[in-house]
């Protein structure tokens, strides 16, 4: 079985492909995986790429992405330098971010309008930008409220 970090290592980077694209390219395969084969992706650990792909999807900086893979900026920087993959807290948030893009995604029916509202401060947040409240899973669980209530009409 091919895990996701082991496609996204053998695959060549497609030159004028946004990183945008790579990220939800991404998500997608992961919301088609088993939770079987998502946790043994997370275990092998996500090409950094991967991370990468979502710091440009969502407008991060160096340390909003560190922050958000509990890693510190010199670690970041470092697994790209070495292109070694992202151990398992960073590959599992990760894949807690892809799989709330999805649903964001399916809410507003464009990528585009998912990125750019998962990387626009939320007054129901606290003024935190929904990708940002995706650090802990009480966080992740909040923005699926959010969603959830926007997708039915409610009010947030």
């Amino acid at each position: 079985m091919s895990t996701l970090s082991d496609q996204s290592r053998s695959s060549p980077k497609q030159p004028g492909r946004p990183p945008a694209h790579a990220f939800w390219k991404m998500a997608h395969k992961l919301g088609t995986m088993s939770e079987s084969d998502r946790i043994q992706s997370i275990k092998a650990g996500f090409n950094f790429e991967m991370a990468n792909a979502a710091k440009q999807t969502f407008r991060l900086t160096s340390q909003n992405i560190g922050t958000l893979l509990n890693l510190s900026v010199a670690t970041f920087e470092r697994r790209r330098k070495d292109a070694k993959p992202l151990d398992a807290v960073a590959s599992e948030r990760l894949d807690r971010i892809a799989a709330i893009a999805l649903m964001a995604e399916e809410v507003f029916e464009d990528a585009a309008a998912a990125s750019e509202w998962m990387a626009t401060p939320n007054p129901a947040l606290n003024g935190n930008a929904p990708v940002m409240h995706c650090e802990t899973s009480i966080g992740a669980r909040q923005v699926r409220r959010i969603l959830n209530a926007l997708e039915w009409g409610g009010v947030v």
